[in-house]
């Protein structure tokens, strides 16, 4: 079997997984299911980033210590899987010291070794939100732009990596798609940051200013920058640092990620893996944020949107729609519960659960049901396979469900046009609910990397299985609000 290892970016765990997370979440696992539908050996990972100043502040505001405070919140994004119905086959947390920490000091070493670890005193602008160096290009009114507040000046002594060593050849990989990055638009905004120059990276911290991460070899005085070690992430879960392994999964063959963190993806990982001597990623997806009402997510404000609430309320097939259908795949989306009740009305209970009654209602009175070909309605169902493959490939998730809708429309039509409850021939009237039936299973089948309940349940009430036709009319999969 072809391999295929997909990962999302690893979450922060200062606080708990809000509707951002579960987008990223949603997209990989579509994509993961799409390609185990392929029959490929498909590996998801995620997990979550628990260290540096940010976990430490957090943790000190609540009265109790890092360890503790990551663990409390890595369980809440544990268990999305469940919630959300994800199909990740591992988690990782950085703060595992028998799986995480041995990737992390390997891929030290080999920077050390390739001679691109150098030490030196250090004046910057470092913002805690970003976990980020900053230069004053980079802030608006003296603030950083995504957290609206002014960095903390850091002067001190670091151990450097020579980032800009890398530049050119990174430049090429991503001009000649040897890193593909998805959309264009963000591979042309990656282009355009090396046009300022790359310079060398501050990679580590005193100890006495940061004790929450990991020890720098051979230097126990430093602990490692954050992003350097949490990147190492994707390695180390498949086993980097504890055996070979990794090497049956690696290269990842995508990296899911939101636009924030395109820079730390693009530039010092591909830079860390070359001078590591490993493969890149095949391809990076970045994807945007979702606004509520308009406005960006913020504690201030208090529009954080919990992904958890809203599967409890109205099911995770239905958020898990949401999310694909409304939030452009490339851009940003904004939710409201307004439009999330019209588009659970409109597309899920009018549209593919009233398609799925309508069918399942009338095939169940009709004991005469026998398989038969119609060319026609093959040639439809295939032209909507092509074209949501097609889609997907693209990681257009919200172009893939709505062709999948005009198969869905399609039916419905037919239902409409044919009005099989007024058919007297009984041969004909049969040959009429086989087409409906078969659209309805298309339809599943096509569904089942995005709604993969609502898939197993419209399969589970019909069965076909050589010249046997079982039919079984079920519940109601989406009950009006």
């Amino acid at each position: 079997m072809k391999k295929f290892y997909i990962t999302t970016a690893i979450d922060y765990a200062n606080d708990a997984p809000h509707i951002g997370h579960a987008l990223e979440k949603i997209q990989a696992d579509v994509f993961t299911r799409y390609q185990r539908q392929k029959g490929k050996k498909t590996f998801f990972l995620t997990g979550v980033d628990e260290h540096g100043i940010k976990i430490e502040r957090a943790a000190a505001l609540v009265g109790k210590s890092p360890k503790e405070f990551v663990s409390q919140n890595s369980d809440k994004f544990k268990e999305l899987k469940k919630i959300l119905n994800l199909s990740w086959d591992d988690f990782i947390r950085t703060s595992d010291k028998k799986r995480h920490w041995p990737g992390v000091i390997k891929i030290w070493q080999s920077l050390d070794k390739a001679g691109d670890f150098y030490k030196k005193k250090y004046k910057g602008l470092y913002c805690v939100g970003c976990e980020a160096f900053k230069t004053e290009k980079e802030l608006i009114d003296g603030k950083c732009s995504d957290h609206q507040k002014a960095p903390e000046v850091i002067e001190e002594e670091n151990y450097f990596f020579r980032l800009s060593k890398y530049s050119k050849i990174i430049e090429s990989k991503i001009k000649n798609d040897e890193i593909k990055i998805v959309p264009q638009s963000r591979k042309n905004e990656i282009l355009s940051f090396f046009k300022r120059g790359l310079i060398d990276i501050s990679v580590s911290r005193p100890r006495k200013s940061l004790s929450w991460g990991i020890p720098v070899p051979g230097d126990s005085s430093q602990v490692m920058y954050v992003w350097l070690e949490a990147l190492v992430n994707y390695l180390s879960a498949i086993g980097y640092g504890r055996n070979s392994e990794f090497k049956k999964f690696w290269p990842a063959d995508i990296h899911f990620i939101g636009k924030d963190i395109l820079r730390f993806h693009a530039v010092i990982w591909s830079a860390m893996l070359i001078s590591a001597k490993l493969p890149l990623p095949k391809k990076i997806f970045v994807h945007g944020f979702i606004t509520v009402n308009g406005q960006k997510m913020s504690k201030t404000i208090g529009n954080i949107i919990d992904p958890v609430d809203l599967a409890k309320r109205y099911g995770a097939d239905a958020l898990r729609y949401y999310l694909l259908r409304e939030i452009p795949a490339y851009d940003d989306g904004d939710f409201t519960e307004e439009k999330f009740r019209v588009r659970y009305n409109g597309d899920l209970a009018n549209g593919l659960g009233n398609f799925t009654a309508r069918v399942l209602t009338l095939a169940s009175r009709d004991v005469n049901l026998r398989i038969c070909a119609n060319k026609n309605i093959d040639k439809k169902v295939k032209e909507i396979k092509k074209s949501v493959e097609q889609k997907l490939e693209e990681f257009k998730f919200h172009e893939a469900l709505a062709a999948i809708w005009q198969l869905i429309s399609f039916g419905d039509n037919y239902i409409n046009k044919t009005e099989p409850w007024k058919i007297a021939n009984l041969d004909k009237k049969s040959r009429v609910l086989m087409d409906l039936i078969m659209i309805l299973k298309n339809s599943a089948e096509l569904l089942e990397p995005f709604l993969p309940q609502t898939s197993e349940k419209i399969l589970k009430s019909v069965k076909i299985s050589q010249k046997i036709i079982k039919i079984k009319k079920g519940e109601n999969l989406f009950p009006r609000i």
